[in-house]
């Protein structure tokens, strides 16, 4: 029994050794692509950044590229957020248990993980061309086809979470609630949402923060632009591929702004988690 016990013990020191390494190796690499980003990015914050567009060479920053970002980025989340939320609702209340469900669950973690260029060329075929048949031949890149390559990368995520979040609510909450004779409706929409609220709404903020990062869709769909453009209809630059349009320059000082750029979406993904925390903490308080 002792060298039983003793055994359990080497064991269970050795796999903490192990997971106690892979989380130190995991922290190491994020803190140094955190540094090495912030050195290289930190010297072209400035107010010229936010001011001047993309076309003024190496005195140019990225003005445009962060209106364009945050259009097709509000754009997308409108469209996937209803959504992903309604389609997530279904499988966790209506198709929990069905093969119609499950079907869907399997085609989501398709879509979840297919490729981000995969999702641009579906967009291209669909959306991009048949616009460029109507203007007789020219291509019509445009931010409401990358809006729309954006949202078919977020939806899979929200719907997943959202199925997640309800499945996790109590039984005994539902069964409650359906002996005071409440309908399946109400059940769901003012009992389980709002028991469900915060893993749904971090869900949504997840997919919001892939979706700041993504270049690949965009470079078929939007395509980019080096001036200010308002109009989803027109093409539209975003951070992420102006990004891939300075790295690609021979200019040392567009590598700066590259950098900077880079900076800025990790300081957004960043500001997106602690405002998550922020918030669900004081809910979390209150509720107490």
């Amino acid at each position: 029994m002792a060298v039983l016990h003793a055994r359990r013990r080497l064991v269970n020191a050795v796999a903490l050794t192990l997971s106690g390494c892979a989380t130190a190796l995991g922290l190491l690499f994020l803190a140094w692509i955190l540094w090495v980003t912030l050195k290289n990015g930190i010297g072209a914050l400035d107010l010229k950044l936010f001011t001047k567009i993309t076309a003024y060479a190496d005195q140019g920053g990225l003005a445009n590229a962060i209106i364009g970002s945050l259009i097709m980025d509000l754009i997308a989340l409108a469209i996937c957020a209803p959504v992903g939320i309604l389609a997530g609702t279904f499988l966790a209340e209506y198709a929990s248990r069905s093969k119609l469900g499950a079907t869907i669950r399997f085609l989501n973690d398709i879509l979840l993980s297919a490729p981000s260029i995969v999702l641009g060329l579906f967009v291209y075929v669909i959306v991009v061309l048949p616009m460029s048949n109507l203007t007789h031949g020219a291509v019509s890149f445009s931010g409401l086809a990358g809006a729309i390559a954006l949202a078919l990368i977020g939806l899979p995520v929200i719907v997943r979470t959202t199925d997640e979040m309800l499945q996790l609510v109590p039984g005994t909450l539902r069964e409650a609630a359906l002996s005071l004779g409440i309908p399946q409706w109400k059940l769901t929409v003012q009992v389980l949402m709002r028991a469900a609220t915060s893993g749904i709404v971090t869900g949504v903020l997840l997919a919001l923060a892939r979706l700041a990062g993504e270049t690949a869709p965009l470079l078929f769909t939007a395509f980019g632009n080096n001036f200010m453009v308002a109009n989803p209809l027109d093409k539209m630059a975003s951070i992420p591929t102006a990004i891939y349009q300075y790295t690609n320059d021979p200019n040392p000082a567009l590598h700066t702004i590259a950098w900077a750029g880079a900076l800025l979406i990790t300081l957004f993904v960043l500001a997106l988690s602690l405002t998550t925390r922020l918030l669900f903490s004081r809910r979390k308080v209150s509720h107490d």
